[in-house]
């Protein structure tokens, strides 16, 4: 089946401040949430899409107040139906490009069920999960993102829950795409959203971000530059899953699980380094990498990126069809059809 392109081509160039709105910015200073905005607003003069047909689709906390900050068109919503109002949008306007931000309470608690629905159904938006690992504008209440045994106001003697991994979700869902971002490299944050925003049908990108107030450093294991290059990944596709200061670790497969191997040890060569397959339907290994931690670097990039017939474009065909075939071709149509009654 042949992809179709709904949203308009730019009739101009657009830079960063075509984007940026007049609204004063009220977040916290150091807050990761400024980074992603950023990265945001210098994907979208990439993306050659009309300003005009750009949508931001938001829910409740932080991260949602985005759409007042990018100069689109733009929904503050509901707690936990962002996906379900971006998947109306769309519907409704498939000329549309449409974003939806949401934090990780808002789409893996009250908006859990609405995110693994739109993932599942392939719908054609772009998801950004601001995670800090808190619920941070109700200040520090723990989230289903935040790391078994913390201490939080909700958790004083620490959490008993067991924390989800959006990757984990977004495989068993069986995403198209889903890729990692951290906010302290917004260029690479820009690149994967650029990417993000070129795949048909949705995809998922995570922010790893600092909430600097309420859940500080909840990142700080593998975003602080000392230990950075040894405990994070940046996949691409096409090239060995290197990593290290000098990239003297890598990735191998043993027939059962990945393994970190360092390059010239034990008879380690480049050749025994897996080669990363953002296109793979399988998702074993995808699980696998975003599944990552301990002594394992975290997987950071495009980890995955599959083809498959958006729900977008499963919707629009099917209602060509109708209009062209079909017995009903309007509302007063099927209201007219059947047994009909008049009360007088």
């Amino acid at each position: 089946m042949a992809e179709r392109h709904f949203v308009p081509k730019a009739d101009r160039e657009y830079t960063k401040a075509d984007f940026t709105s007049d609204q004063m910015v009220k977040w916290c200073p150091g807050c990761g949430d400024h980074a992603i905005l950023n990265s945001l607003l210098n994907t979208f003069p990439k993306t050659n899409h009309k300003k005009e047909n750009i949508c931001m689709v938001s829910g409740i906390g932080c991260s949602s107040r985005i759409p007042y900050y990018v100069d689109t068109y733009g929904f503050h919503s509901i707690h936990g139906r962002a996906c379900a109002i971006a998947t109306g949008v769309k519907l409704a306007n498939p000329e549309l490009s449409v974003w939806v931000s949401m934090g990780d309470g808002d789409s893996m608690a009250i908006g859990g069920n609405h995110l693994i629905h739109a993932v599942r159904r392939n719908q054609d938006f772009n998801i950004t999960i601001f995670n800090n690992e808190i619920y941070g504008l109700t200040k520090g209440q723990y989230s289903p993102t935040t790391k078994f045994g913390q201490v939080t106001k909700t958790s004083p003697y620490g959490t008993i829950d067991y924390p989800f991994n959006p990757g984990e979700l977004v495989m068993g869902a069986q995403g198209t795409f889903y890729a990692r971002a951290l906010d302290c490299l917004p260029q690479l944050t820009t690149d994967i959203m650029t990417r993000a925003a070129q795949h048909d049908g949705t995809s998922v990108v995570e922010v790893l971000q600092n909430c600097m107030i309420f859940n500080d450093k909840a990142h700080a294991a593998i975003t602080d530059r000392a230990v950075r290059d040894d405990r994070t990944i940046i996949l691409e596709h096409g090239k060995p899953m290197l990593f290290g200061k000098n990239k003297e670790k890598g990735l191998r497969f043993n027939g059962r699980q990945l393994e970190v191997v360092t390059i010239g040890e034990n008879g380690i060569t480049l050749d025994d380094i897996m080669v990363h397959d953002e296109t793979t339907e399988d998702t074993g290994i995808h699980m696998m990498l975003a599944r990552m931690k301990g002594d394992m670097p975290v997987a950071i990039g495009v980890i995955r990126n599959v083809k498959k017939t958006s729900y977008t474009q499963l919707y629009e065909e099917q209602m060509d069809d109708q209009m062209a075939n079909g017995k009903y071709k309007c509302v007063d149509d099927l209201l007219n059809s059947g047994d009909t009654w008049e009360v007088e």
